[in-house]
């Protein structure tokens, strides 16, 4: 992969409007060639139209991976016939979260979904917490490390690929990265105590995706966000911790960021403090800025063209393996939902 264009192309999800591609967007899906598309609820209407969504996407050029955001319970991307699990708070042992993640991988993989962005792998330290609260499996750090590690499993079975979130950590945080960036006063005795403990677990199990978070950690890194810092991308979860998998930022428009730089600036630095793959999951326009400001950075040398061939082939690794889909609805779910419901 030598051309600049191509490789941009490479390191970029994103966004897309509507329920199926328009003429317009599929020609730039085209021309950008990216490794993956992220949907959300606009892009979902029945299951068959998800699948021949997922179908034209699969038959690009770029064969680019489809991925989702859904954790269950307030974050859900798709309505009936998929199963309304709630949240993770409402697991409490490792075989109610395997089947969670294996029930949940399989829905997604009935639709043509490779991806989703779960498990939170977030410890909800943290009451006045306005975004994490019961998207984390638990308080204790055991805990989400142990359920975490059965989750992951169960949608390992299923051939959807899983990914933990939000490294280091963002459960201690008073704020909403959606809306401004966050900031954790901890040590790094702290959050080695709290915050990585899952991580290091689900680092030890081989998780295959792990996402970055649009927090400040001055224990770890006084000047940068998680996102944008190589001390705590390359030197903790890389050099210290020997993560392998793919590195993911989280998504590249929320405020956290955008309030301090352009979304295709945050893409350069992102890519050169240590992420493998950008996220940029609503406007589309941010999508072409982003493809051209790393097109432009690789020509000019400002990013290493070597580092990421290196991260296009950590994606490419991602593609699943073939799985027999489920048919939905699926009264084996419904009756695990109810089950979830029954023990919170």
């Amino acid at each position: 992969m030598s051309d600049h264009g191509e490789l941009a192309g490479a390191v970029l999800t994103t966004g897309i409007p509507g329920l199926r591609l328009d003429a317009e967007t599929q020609r730039e899906l085209e021309r950008i060639r990216p490794s993956g598309v992220i949907l959300f609820r606009r892009n979902f209407e029945s299951l068959e139209q998800l699948r021949a969504l997922t179908a034209e996407l699969h038959a690009l050029p770029s064969r680019p991976l489809v991925s989702i955001d859904h954790e269950g319970g307030k974050v859900v991307r798709v309505g009936e016939p998929f199963t309304d699990f709630p949240p993770a708070r409402n697991v409490t042992d490792t075989a109610a979260a395997k089947s969670l993640g294996r029930a949940m991988g399989s829905e997604l993989a009935a639709a043509g979904i490779d991806i989703d962005f779960a498990p939170v792998l977030d410890v909800d330290s943290n009451p006045a917490n306005p975004i994490i609260g019961d998207r984390a499996f638990s308080t204790d750090p055991q805990e989400v490390a142990m359920l975490g590690a059965a989750f992951v499993e169960g949608m390992r079975q299923s051939g959807v690929v899983a990914c933990g979130k939000h490294f280091p950590g963002h459960g201690d945080t008073d704020r909403d990265s959606h809306l401004e960036l966050p900031t954790v006063q901890k040590s790094r005795a702290e959050l080695d105590a709290v915050e990585l403990v899952p991580f290091r677990a689900a680092i030890a199990d081989a998780i295959p995706m792990l996402m970055t978070a649009h927090v400040m950690y001055p224990g770890l890194d006084p000047d940068l966000p998680a996102t944008l810092s190589p001390r705590i991308l390359q030197s903790l979860l890389r050099d210290e911790l020997g993560y392998a998998g793919v590195i993911v930022s989280d998504d590249l428009e929320m405020r956290a960021l955008s309030d301090a730089c352009s979304v295709e600036d945050a893409a350069v630095k992102s890519l050169a403090a240590g992420c493998d793959w950008l996220l940029i999951c609503n406007e589309f326009e941010n999508t072409r800025l982003a493809y051209q400001r790393v097109t432009q950075a690789l020509g000019s040398g400002e990013l290493d063209a070597g580092r990421l061939r290196t991260s296009a082939r950590r994606i490419d690794a991602l593609r699943p393996g073939h799985c027999e889909p489920v048919p939905l609805p699926c009264a084996d779910h419904r009756a695990l939902r109810d089950r979830l419901r029954a023990s919170a």
